[in-house]
């Protein structure tokens, strides 16, 4: 044979075998050479429905301590006496730092010995006596016996001189004792009006060193925690240095930033569920005690502030929450398993059945999430059938896939699906 018509034999063979396997590829395993056809897609049919649902405000925000107060110090003294710590619990009124009290016992007994003259010089004892009528002191009843006396004179020499029997310079004498009485009389009304107005004003310089006395003790305002601790045993302190933070947390605030569309929804006494990321297991009820008039122009949200009891200290001030408010507002909407859905690209899509036995992909707009369903906005319409995959054919999902339908383990068709899922 010649080289040539070798070569043109060689290659039509090659040729017919290509054939035969690009041919052979089209033919079923059944080897019936019937073509094979695309897998179906398992899944499970449920009818779009609506239900009448009371609407809940989601809100999120954050923990406030109810009160929180910088104590600081009220005198100029070094701190002797440093007596709870950052975490310690501290009622109303107990004492958290003493300032060295020396120089102020000082001050306070200085004060007293004062005031103890001013008493003396008004006659009076006892630390509550205190003198109301000037008339009843001593020098003023011994002005006013002298006043007596000289009048009486005066009106007996003025008698006598009337009558020719008393010198005019006696008479005159007499006159003059008893205008110098008068004055007398009127100077010791004063002096005892002085007195008693120095009385008041050591009392008062008394009382001051007392107070003194007594800020040497710092105290808690009322019962909390500490939050910090900003003073040392030996630190000098001057008026207005902060020692301590003192926060209360029973009961603790919440502020929830709340959508401004979402505002006839809230309403002062309505109560809210909180969780927190540090119990996720647990739920705290409180009840909204305030809410801003103001709406946030950068947020569009405005606060609102409820109050949870915290009698065991869980929640901390700080701490980031979520909430939900229940609101009056009912709504009959759609909804829809969260399975059901798929989403990609900032699209939710759902899969709706056909008469044709095929998959038909929708897209649609999603509302509130209440537990393992959604509501839907728009994209289907009551009374739709649409498809929920099976376990392990969620990426199978897709446009114009055939579906079968299984429900409690018994195949249906997917032609038995409502034509609406055509649309």
């Amino acid at each position: 044979m010649e080289p040539g018509r070798r070569f043109l034999g060689v290659a039509s063979f090659a040729l017919m075998l290509v054939f035969c396997g690009c041919s052979g590829s089209k033919v079923s395993a059944k080897g019936d050479g019937s073509p094979s056809r695309e897998k179906a897609v398992t899944v499970r049919a449920f009818t779009v429905e609506s239900q009448d649902v009371r609407r809940a405000v989601e809100a999120v925000g954050s923990l406030f301590a109810y009160d929180e107060v910088v104590v600081s110090s009220e005198v100029d003294g070094r701190a002797d006496r440093v007596l709870v710590d950052v975490g310690d619990h501290v009622n109303k009124g107990q004492t958290l730092v003493e300032v060295l009290p020396i120089e102020f016992k000082l001050t306070v007994d200085q004060q007293e010995a004062i005031l103890e003259q001013a008493k003396a010089k008004l006659g009076l004892t006892g630390d509550g006596a205190e003198t109301r009528d000037p008339a009843e002191t001593a020098a003023v009843r011994k002005a006013a016996a002298d006043l007596a006396n000289a009048e009486q004179k005066y009106k007996r020499s003025r008698e006598l001189a009337q009558q020719g029997v008393l010198a005019r310079q006696t008479f005159e004498e007499d006159e003059l004792a008893y205008k110098a009485a008068q004055a007398a009389y009127d100077l010791a009304v004063q002096d005892v009006r002085n007195l008693q107005a120095a009385l008041k004003q050591d009392r008062a310089l008394r009382d001051l060193a007392d107070k003194k006395l007594r800020d040497t003790n710092i105290i808690a305002p009322f019962s909390g925690y500490v939050k910090e601790r900003d003073v040392t045993v030996g630190q000098y302190l001057k008026v207005q240095t902060p020692v301590m933070a003192i926060v209360n947390t029973d009961p603790i605030r919440v502020r929830l930033k709340v959508p401004e569309k979402m505002a006839a929804w809230v309403a002062v006494g309505q109560l809210t569920t909180v969780s927190v990321e540090a119990y996720p297991d647990r739920l705290f009820t409180g009840k909204i005690w305030r809410i801003n008039p103001s709406v946030d122009p950068q947020t569009r949200t405005f606060d609102a502030e409820a109050l949870i009891e915290n009698h065991e200290g869980l929640l901390k001030p700080g701490f980031f929450v979520k909430s939900s408010i229940p609101s009056k507002k009912v709504d009959s909407i759609l909804m829809i398993p969260q399975k059901a859905l798929n989403y990609a690209y900032g699209i939710y899509k759902v899969y709706a059945l056909t008469g044709g036995n095929k998959l038909k992909e929708r897209e649609v707009r999603v509302g509130d999430r209440m537990g393992e369903n959604v509501e839907v906005i728009s994209g289907v319409e009551k009374g739709d059938r649409l498809a929920l995959p099976m376990e392990g054919q969620e990426l199978a999902m897709r446009d114009g896939a055939s579906a079968k339908v299984v429900s409690g383990g018994i195949h249906e068709k997917a032609g038995a699906a409502s034509d609406k899922g055509d649309r």
